[in-house]
């Protein structure tokens, strides 16, 4: 068997800064940061030093070079076939799903344990849209395209994007993305909710990291309980007094340790008619 093409030691950059906002990269420019078995392993190692790192609140996550990502390497895919190995080797991490386990894409099968913003450029597609799902929001490039591109070539989506895709857009328009495998603009991503905010081409970093840094002024434990309640909501609620449960439970717990020191700040005047000013 041939030598496979191994990512450089920088396929994945990480930056860590003191204001608590880590910034995940993409950079194989070669292949429109399309993601290679290794790549998507430290991509999984970047999530999980994150979630680890008690200092780091929010993460950025973005494709270097004007693009998101392109999904999946498929050159590494049809050499592995060329090649004589079998889909469950090394190439597609095909172990079934076990928790947090491996996925194709690398952190596909994690639900992240602190806000993500994907900042996108360029191409998100197949594989990229996936990834792209994994924040919690997407600031989009006006010039981007979001699809199912995978369609074309008879790769089914893998990595969450039957999962996540309908629970951010609906069944109805999820299914007309995933069936036809259109490219979707920014202004249509933006109507059906898939992008958050749209903004000027080579700026979506910078927007990214700009709402990151509004996020982490707040309370953190807050912030956090609320969006463990909504993604349990949507994904693992059994029913809606379930839903209600849960989010009870856990918002309880955040009244002694951040709920009435808050009430006494805005008691004193801070944070109120909706200025944000002096937090």
């Amino acid at each position: 068997m041939s030598q496979l093409p191994v990512s450089g030691p920088d396929s994945v950059r990480v930056t860590v800064k003191a204001n608590g906002i880590t910034i995940i990269t993409i950079n194989r420019p070669h292949r429109r940061n399309a993601v290679d078995h290794l790549t998507g392993k430290r991509l999984a190692e970047a999530f999980l030093s994150f979630e680890n790192d008690p200092a780091q609140k929010v993460a950025v996550f973005h494709g270097d070079h004007g693009v998101f990502c392109a999904g999946s390497d498929l050159h590494e895919m049809a050499k592995r076939h060329k090649d004589g190995a079998h889909f469950d080797g090394p190439y597609f991490l095909a172990d079934p799903v076990k928790g947090r386990n491996l996925g194709p894409m690398g952190p596909s099968r994690m639900q992240i344990r602190k806000p993500v913003i994907s900042a996108v450029a360029g191409w998100a597609v197949a594989g990229g849209l996936e990834l792209s799902l994994l924040g919690d929001m997407r600031v989009v490039e006006e010039d981007a395209i979001m699809g199912v591109y995978c369609r074309r070539w008879g790769i089914p989506l893998l990595d969450g994007g039957t999962v996540r895709l309908q629970a951010v857009v609906g069944l109805g328009r999820a299914l007309d993305m995933i069936l036809t495998g259109r490219g979707v603009g920014a202004k249509e991503a933006y109507q059906m909710g898939l992008a958050n905010r749209v903004v000027p081409k080579g700026r979506s970093l910078d927007e990214a990291v700009k709402i990151a840094e509004e996020l982490i002024r707040f309370p953190q434990l807050c912030v956090n309980v609320d969006r463990d309640n909504c993604y349990y909501s949507v994904y693992n609620a059994r029913s809606f007094e379930d839903a209600l449960a849960h989010e009870f439970e856990n918002g309880i717990k955040v009244f002694d340790a951040e709920s009435v020191t808050g009430a006494g700040r805005f008691s004193s005047g801070i944070g109120r008619h909706g200025s944000f000013a002096k937090l």
